[in-house]
This record gives C-alpha cells, structure tokens and sequence, in this order.
C-alpha cells in the first residue's frame, strides 16, 4: 500500500464479530510468538498500561506499543455500572498505525481484540505444556473469559472433556448450555484425571489451591490486580512457574505477589516455548500486554479483506 492510497482514504472500523473474524486462532498464536520473541529481543516497545480513573471511580486504560512494522493503541473504558443497564463493561478501540508515516490502517474493536488475543496466549502456552492436547480440562469461571476459552479448546481441542465450575453448580450448568459445547459439562469440583486447570474468575482469593502434581499443569488467567489471587501457594510452591510478561507480573500477578513468590523462580513466555514438554506441574500465568495488541493487530492486517 503506498503512502498516498493510505492518506486519501479513512481506514476501515471493524465491528465485534468482523474483528474475531480477523484473528483465527492459528495465525493469532502464530503471531503471538513471533511478538513474545521480538518483545524479549526489544524490538516492540510497550510500555506499562496507564489508568485513568473517571470521577465516578470507573477507568480508562491506555496500552500502546509500536514495532518498526506497526503501532498500536488500545484505548479502553471499564465501567462497572454497566451491566445494570444491559450495557457492556469494557468498551473501546485499537487503532492501528503504519510504522513508517503512522497514517491510522483501521481500527478494530478493543474487547474482541483482547478477548482472542488473551485466549490465544493461553493456547499458545497450552500447545507446549501439552503438545499432544489436554485430555480433561477444567475451567473456573462463567464469563467471556470461559467462553473464549470454551470457544478455543472446541476449535483447537475438540476432544477434549471440558469441565466448568461457576460460583454455583446450577450457574456452571447455564453456561454449559449457552456455549453449546458437546463435550462441556457443569461440575462443582476438580476431577482426579484433570491433566489442565484454567481460571478465567476475579477473585480475591484462590479458587484453586490443591498440591502440585504431575501431569496436571495451569494455565491462571483472571487475575491482574495486586489484590486479585486465583491460584493458592500450595499450588505455586512445587510448580515451574511462567508469565506472559514478567515486568507487568511484577506488578498485575496477584496470585504469585500475595503468595511471595521467588521471582527468580519465574520465567517468561519465550522459555516456555522453549523449554521441552515435560510432566512436571507448571502454571503459567498471564497479565497481558500491549504487545499482544499488536501481534493481534499484525494478524488482522494480514487477514484484512482488499478494498
């Protein structure tokens, strides 16, 4: 595309289900590991997220992050209240620019962005823990999360026995039905075969805190605050232990800051891809990053329909 065609016209504004459609899984993962190298070798900048709170005590989450390729710019707004009203509550954009003039290329949907590029980490960091597929999932959690989890084990995984623990055993069993996968079911505890933990929940306290065994590894995804916990200390204590993005864990990863982890004990996403599938337990936690924007906002360039 050339620097006058990418003056002369408005970049194109994709809805929620037009931006999903640009990120199948495979080339998002794809995507996600080509930034996680580059993240480490300093060839993406993406500085620590900013918020802004409203008056109201609701914020607003800035996240940019530019590669020589691309920038990017995830401006969001979580509002609480919202749900009251049947609105959502997380709304914004990611704006895409060209890395040599910065002209915006398009803007996708900011939740749908995060959403698939959130899920996409975790497959990524599934299909090293476990190559073959996982065998008996379970998932903590009812939310948008779940069912994008849901929504990628189905597709990636479709074998897979998928069980779900909500707050109550009767709202697990709603979820099961909504997402209308074959092979999920509503649980109200972990089975002894579950070889895959993933909590996708925002609780302030471990939701998960059995020993650390072989052959069951987790994969903790909903906590990203300080004062957030879904994984215990009896679980961390005899597992490998992984982030996304060590920096931001430092500060976001509530379940190994209040069980005082060793950070020295943990290593980040690019080791993982490295290190050989084994059966010893490990977590691997994620907080997120603007660097994952962009490798989802490579991905949708990629998948961009031609004008």
């Amino acid at each position: 595309m050339t620097t006058n065609s990418l003056q002369m016209s408005a970049p194109p504004i994709f809805s929620p289900a037009q931006t999903a459609a640009l990120l199948p899984w495979h080339d998002l993962m794809q995507a996600l590991a080509r930034a996680a190298a580059d993240m480490q070798a300093g060839t993406i900048r993406a500085p620590a997220r900013q918020v802004v709170p409203y008056p109201g005590g609701d914020v607003l989450l800035s996240m940019p992050a530019t590669a020589a390729d691309i920038g990017v710019h995830k401006l969001v707004n979580v509002f609480a209240g919202n749900r009251a009203q049947g609105l959502p509550t997380i709304n914004g954009v990611v704006s895409v620019s060209d890395g040599e003039t910065g002209v915006i290329r398009l803007v996708l949907d900011g939740p749908t962005v995060t959403l698939r590029r959130t899920v996409a980490v975790s497959m990524l960091g599934l299909g090293r823990l476990w190559p073959q597929g996982p065998r008996h999932v379970v998932i903590f959690g009812t939310g948008a999360q779940a069912a994008g989890h849901v929504m990628a084990l189905q597709a990636l995984h479709p074998d897979a026995r998928v069980d779900i623990i909500g707050r109550t055993l009767t709202q697990a069993g709603q979820f099961v039905q909504a997402c209308g996968h074959a092979q999920a079911r509503a649980v109200d505890r972990v089975g002894p075969d579950a070889d895959l933990i993933i909590t996708t929940t925002t609780s302030s306290t471990p939701v998960y805190d059995m020993p650390a065994r072989p052959g069951r590894h987790v994969i903790a995804v909903g906590a990203y605050r300080e004062d957030l916990a879904e994984i215990g200390a009896q679980t961390l204590r005899a597992s490998r232990l992984y982030a996304d993005d060590l920096e931001g864990a430092r500060h976001e990863a509530g379940d190994y800051l209040q069980a005082g982890v060793d950070w020295a004990r943990v290593r980040p996403l690019t080791d993982l891809l490295a290190d050989p599938p084994s059966e010893e337990p490990a977590v691997f936690k994620t907080v997120g990053c603007a660097a994952w924007d962009l490798a989802a906002a490579r991905c949708a360039l990629a998948h961009q329909p031609l004008s």
